[in-house]
């Protein structure tokens, strides 16, 4: 076999292989399932004074991110995030990372979170769910550089339901 063949399937791979690992990590987190580490018993409050976070790669690779957010907001207010920092799952494993909860204003979220955890948890409406939102980011970056996000918004009403989940595929 000639030598630059060698040198050019060489290089190939040492250029193909980081972008298949990025590829793969962007598959992965959106195909990331996610729950508070104590299945059952979230609250957005708990969430607000930091806390775990359970992860669970359902890809049989390996799969990393580099920050996972989580941003609520009521009517169009930004609360707070909460922000987990890197992981990387074993293929189709599942891994527990703690988070910490930043806001410029912690009191006034606390306070919406307990309004809210009550009527999810069926009390009293007292405030609009319809206007609280959930933004999830997850920050995969490509070959570690090159920003990329994945960014899901659902209602926080189903953000509750996801966290309190009882079980992953890798359960």
């Amino acid at each position: 076999m000639n030598k630059y063949s060698i040198i050019t399937g060489i290089a190939i791979a040492v250029i193909v292989i980081p972008f298949a690992y990025s590829g793969m990590s962007i598959l992965g987190a959106q195909q990331l399932e996610y729950r508070w580490h104590s299945p059952g018993e979230f609250s957005f409050f708990t969430m607000s004074n930091h806390g775990q976070m359970e992860f669970c790669n359902t890809l049989p690779f390996w799969t990393s991110f580099h920050e996972f957010k989580v941003l609520p907001y009521y009517t169009g207010s930004y609360m707070g995030t909460y922000t987990v920092d890197k992981l990387t799952l074993d293929p189709i494993s599942s891994g527990v990372q703690d988070g910490f909860f930043s806001s410029e204003e912690v009191a006034m979220a606390q306070h919406t979170f307990m309004s809210f955890d009550f009527e999810f948890d069926e009390g009293d409406i007292r405030l609009d769910p319809n206007q609280f939102i959930v933004v999830v980011q997850i920050d995969t970056p490509i070959l570690g550089i090159i920003p990329y996000s994945t960014i899901t918004q659902i209602s926080a009403f189903e953000f509750d339901q996801k966290m309190k989940s009882l079980d992953l595929t890798c359960d």
